[in-house]
Protein backbone atom coordinates (compact mmCIF):
# COMPACT_ATOMS: atom_id res chain seq x y z
CA UNK A 1 0.00 0.00 0.00
CA UNK A 2 1.15 3.57 -0.72
CA UNK A 3 0.22 6.82 0.82
CA UNK A 4 -1.03 9.35 -0.44
CA UNK A 5 1.47 12.83 -0.51
CA UNK A 6 0.99 15.74 1.69
CA UNK A 7 0.45 17.86 -1.20
CA UNK A 8 -3.15 16.07 -2.27
CA UNK A 9 -4.73 18.46 0.16
CA UNK A 10 -5.73 15.46 2.10
CA UNK A 11 -7.09 16.25 5.74
CA UNK A 12 -6.58 12.23 6.35
CA UNK A 13 -3.59 10.87 5.38
CA UNK A 14 -4.74 7.33 3.81
CA UNK A 15 -2.94 3.96 2.38
CA UNK A 16 -4.10 2.91 -1.16
CA UNK A 17 -4.08 -1.21 -1.60
CA UNK A 18 -5.71 -3.72 -3.49
CA UNK A 19 -8.42 -5.88 -1.40
CA UNK A 20 -7.85 -9.27 -0.46
CA UNK A 21 -10.22 -11.73 1.04
CA UNK A 22 -9.19 -10.62 4.45
CA UNK A 23 -11.39 -6.72 3.80
CA UNK A 24 -14.78 -8.70 2.89
CA UNK A 25 -16.35 -8.32 6.21
CA UNK A 26 -15.04 -4.75 6.03
CA UNK A 27 -16.45 -4.02 3.01
CA UNK A 28 -19.71 -4.78 3.58
CA UNK A 29 -20.31 -3.06 6.59
CA UNK A 30 -19.15 0.28 5.04
CA UNK A 31 -21.56 -0.52 2.67
CA UNK A 32 -24.22 -1.16 4.55
CA UNK A 33 -23.14 1.84 6.51
CA UNK A 34 -23.94 3.89 3.75
CA UNK A 35 -26.43 1.84 1.78
CA UNK A 36 -28.62 0.92 4.86
CA UNK A 37 -28.71 -2.28 3.14
CA UNK A 38 -26.15 -5.36 4.23
CA UNK A 39 -25.14 -7.58 0.61
CA UNK A 40 -22.93 -9.96 2.27
CA UNK A 41 -23.43 -12.15 -1.14
CA UNK A 42 -23.08 -9.45 -3.42
CA UNK A 43 -19.78 -8.36 -1.83
CA UNK A 44 -18.59 -11.97 -1.90
CA UNK A 45 -19.20 -12.38 -5.54
CA UNK A 46 -17.61 -8.97 -6.60
CA UNK A 47 -14.10 -10.56 -4.55
CA UNK A 48 -14.40 -13.09 -6.41
CA UNK A 49 -14.67 -11.71 -9.47
CA UNK A 50 -12.16 -8.62 -8.83
CA UNK A 51 -10.18 -9.49 -5.89
CA UNK A 52 -8.92 -12.75 -7.17
CA UNK A 53 -9.18 -13.32 -11.03
CA UNK A 54 -7.69 -11.77 -13.72
CA UNK A 55 -5.82 -8.81 -11.73
CA UNK A 56 -4.03 -7.66 -13.90
CA UNK A 57 -6.77 -5.59 -15.09
CA UNK A 58 -9.39 -5.56 -12.26
CA UNK A 59 -8.84 -3.68 -9.48
CA UNK A 60 -10.44 -3.84 -6.08
CA UNK A 61 -8.89 -0.83 -3.94
CA UNK A 62 -9.43 0.32 -0.51
CA UNK A 63 -8.58 2.86 1.42
CA UNK A 64 -7.05 2.94 5.16
CA UNK A 65 -5.98 5.00 7.92
CA UNK A 66 -2.37 4.75 7.85
CA UNK A 67 -2.06 3.87 11.81
CA UNK A 68 -5.83 2.29 11.91
CA UNK A 69 -5.50 -0.54 14.64
CA UNK A 70 -9.43 -1.92 14.16
CA UNK A 71 -9.01 -2.46 10.26
CA UNK A 72 -11.73 -0.10 9.55
CA UNK A 73 -11.75 1.09 5.32
CA UNK A 74 -12.75 4.69 4.56
CA UNK A 75 -13.48 4.03 1.26
CA UNK A 76 -13.15 1.58 -1.88
CA UNK A 77 -13.12 1.82 -5.95
CA UNK A 78 -13.68 -0.95 -8.09
CA UNK A 79 -12.83 -1.15 -12.17
CA UNK A 80 -12.01 -3.38 -14.74
CA UNK A 81 -10.63 -2.80 -18.39
CA UNK A 82 -13.60 -3.49 -20.47
CA UNK A 83 -13.77 -3.22 -24.40
CA UNK A 84 -14.66 -4.08 -28.06
CA UNK A 85 -18.48 -3.51 -27.16
CA UNK A 86 -20.40 -2.03 -30.00
CA UNK A 87 -16.48 -1.05 -30.99
CA UNK A 88 -15.61 0.75 -28.10
CA UNK A 89 -11.68 0.60 -27.86
CA UNK A 90 -10.67 -0.95 -23.71
CA UNK A 91 -10.63 1.31 -21.59
CA UNK A 92 -11.46 1.36 -17.18
CA UNK A 93 -14.46 1.20 -16.15
CA UNK A 94 -15.46 2.00 -12.35
CA UNK A 95 -18.22 0.46 -11.07
CA UNK A 96 -18.19 1.45 -7.40
CA UNK A 97 -17.01 4.10 -5.46
CA UNK A 98 -17.66 4.27 -1.38
CA UNK A 99 -16.30 6.70 0.87
CA UNK A 100 -17.51 6.56 4.68
CA UNK A 101 -19.58 9.18 5.57
CA UNK A 102 -17.54 10.61 8.16
CA UNK A 103 -14.94 10.82 5.73
CA UNK A 104 -16.42 12.29 2.83
CA UNK A 105 -14.81 16.28 1.78
CA UNK A 106 -11.38 14.55 3.02
CA UNK A 107 -9.86 13.82 -0.45
CA UNK A 108 -10.39 10.28 0.42
CA UNK A 109 -12.33 9.79 -3.15
CA UNK A 110 -10.32 11.71 -5.18
CA UNK A 111 -7.11 9.74 -3.92
CA UNK A 112 -8.65 6.37 -4.57
CA UNK A 113 -9.86 7.22 -8.06
CA UNK A 114 -6.31 8.87 -8.65
CA UNK A 115 -4.84 5.13 -7.60
CA UNK A 116 -7.45 3.53 -9.82
CA UNK A 117 -6.21 5.74 -12.73
CA UNK A 118 -2.21 5.40 -11.94
CA UNK A 119 -3.43 1.55 -12.69
CA UNK A 120 -5.47 1.70 -15.88
CA UNK A 121 -2.34 4.12 -17.14
CA UNK A 122 0.33 1.18 -16.12
CA UNK A 123 -1.40 -1.45 -18.35
CA UNK A 124 -1.70 1.10 -21.10
CA UNK A 125 -5.29 1.68 -20.78
CA UNK A 126 -5.80 5.93 -21.79
CA UNK A 127 -9.47 6.09 -21.24
CA UNK A 128 -11.54 5.60 -18.13
CA UNK A 129 -15.47 5.84 -17.82
CA UNK A 130 -18.59 4.93 -15.45
CA UNK A 131 -22.39 4.89 -15.17
CA UNK A 132 -23.84 7.08 -12.81
CA UNK A 133 -28.08 7.53 -12.26
CA UNK A 134 -29.29 11.54 -12.97
CA UNK A 135 -30.76 11.66 -10.21
CA UNK A 136 -27.59 10.95 -8.17
CA UNK A 137 -25.84 14.15 -7.16
CA UNK A 138 -22.85 13.04 -5.29
CA UNK A 139 -21.43 10.61 -7.76
CA UNK A 140 -22.27 13.10 -10.01
CA UNK A 141 -20.69 15.84 -9.03
CA UNK A 142 -17.90 13.63 -7.53
CA UNK A 143 -16.96 12.72 -11.01
CA UNK A 144 -17.55 15.80 -12.47
CA UNK A 145 -14.88 17.01 -10.08
CA UNK A 146 -12.56 14.45 -11.24
CA UNK A 147 -12.53 15.68 -14.90
CA UNK A 148 -15.22 13.29 -16.36
CA UNK A 149 -17.48 14.55 -18.71
CA UNK A 150 -20.24 12.46 -20.89
CA UNK A 151 -19.04 9.97 -23.29
CA UNK A 152 -19.72 9.13 -26.82
CA UNK A 153 -22.57 6.18 -25.40
CA UNK A 154 -25.79 6.78 -24.55
CA UNK A 155 -27.14 4.36 -22.16
CA UNK A 156 -30.92 2.69 -23.19
CA UNK A 157 -33.14 0.52 -20.90
CA UNK A 158 -36.36 -0.94 -21.20
CA UNK A 159 -38.53 -2.18 -18.70
CA UNK A 160 -39.38 -6.20 -18.67
CA UNK A 161 -42.16 -5.69 -16.87
CA UNK A 162 -45.83 -5.47 -17.88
Amino acid sequence: MSETPDDMDVAVAVKIGRAGFEYLDRVVDLDSQITGQPKPEYWKDVFERYASRHVEERFFLVAEAPDSKDGDILGLIVGEVRGFEFGSKPCGWIFAVSVHPDSRQRGIGEALFTAICDEFRQIGIVKVRTMVQREDPLHMSFFRSEGMVAGPYIQFEMSLED
